[in-house]
């Protein structure tokens, strides 16, 4: 079974986006390990954005050793619809990637440093959107792409 871990910056404290999140990794289970790790982010009062920049890219990067795949969310990466996203998660599978790491940025997003060790760069919209809010996104189109794969009723 494929092991997904997210990693996220900043920690959720609203109880509707932690019950979304808490009901999709329970359909997820069906389909695929999924971790999250929660990193804490950084306070804007001490340092410049370039600063939380770097220092919450790096925190992300601890966490992942050179032979893992490491996909970020980021406005600068490539969209998806959810077709071919799927389609992209299947090709990883094939592949024999089984362990995945999804990177979700702080509110300012990541430096250079980790865009340059990305495997893949996603973006979900050219809107912009609160990180917590995005890690529910994610879970559920990651749920919405085993769907897909599977041809399993849950995408029309």
């Amino acid at each position: 079974m494929i092991k997904i871990n997210i990693i996220c910056v900043g920690k959720i404290k609203e109880r509707y986006l932690l019950d979304a999140i808490n009901e999709y990794l329970k359909r997820l289970s069906k389909y695929a390990k999924v971790n999250i790790i929660e990193l804490e982010d950084e306070k804007v009062q001490n340092h410049t954005a370039i600063d939380i920049q770097n220092i919450e890219s790096r925190k992300i990067l601890t966490k992942i050793k050179d032979d893992d795949y490491l996909i970020i969310l980021d406005l600068k990466g490539d969209e998806y619809d959810s077709v071919k996203l799927a389609s992209y998660f299947q090709s990883l599978e094939d592949k024999g990637i089984g362990n995945i790491f999804i990177a979700i940025g702080g509110s300012l997003g990541f430096n250079d440093e980790i865009r340059k060790r990305a495997d893949k760069s996603i973006c979900f919209s050219k809107l912009t959107f609160p990180h917590q809010l995005i890690r529910v996104f994610l879970l559920e189109q990651l749920y919405r792409c085993y769907k897909i794969n599977r041809n399993e009723n849950y995408h029309h």
